[in-house]
């Protein structure tokens, strides 16, 4: 299959390829942010989070912001602070169907979806 071919054939990776997941995790603050959430395991102020990393206290409301608004934090409002916890069971979905969709899209596996992935096997 060509690429033009690939790109007009759409299949399950399409969907979970989001750009705002990877454009979440394309700065390397926010990924050592996300990464001192999900190994927290609670929910935590903005004052908090920003004391694991050395960037100034209203650069990391702003990338807990982001990462809330794209998915992957979910936040809380109690009374003047907000609460930032990790969204874990969404995150390691997400990446886990996502990996399966690239597995199941492999040609070259003997268990390939035939082609209905758009991959443009066709084992019928």
């Amino acid at each position: 299959m060509s690429p033009r071919q690939a790109a007009a054939s759409p299949g399950p990776v399409d969907a979970l390829l989001l750009p705002e997941f990877f454009k979440a995790l394309s700065d390397p603050t926010r990924v050592r942010l996300v990464a001192c959430m999900i190994k927290c395991g609670r929910a935590c102020t903005v004052s908090e989070v920003a004391d694991c990393c050395s960037v100034d206290f209203s650069v990391v409301s702003r990338h807990l912001a982001m990462l809330e608004q794209s998915g992957l934090l979910t936040a809380e409002k109690k009374g003047r602070s907000v609460h930032y916890a990790a969204r874990h069971q969404h995150l390691s979905g997400m990446l886990r169907a996502l990996a399966d969709a690239i597995d199941a899209c492999n040609p070259e596996d003997p268990s390939c979806c035939g082609g209905a992935c758009g991959c443009g096997t066709d084992k019928t």
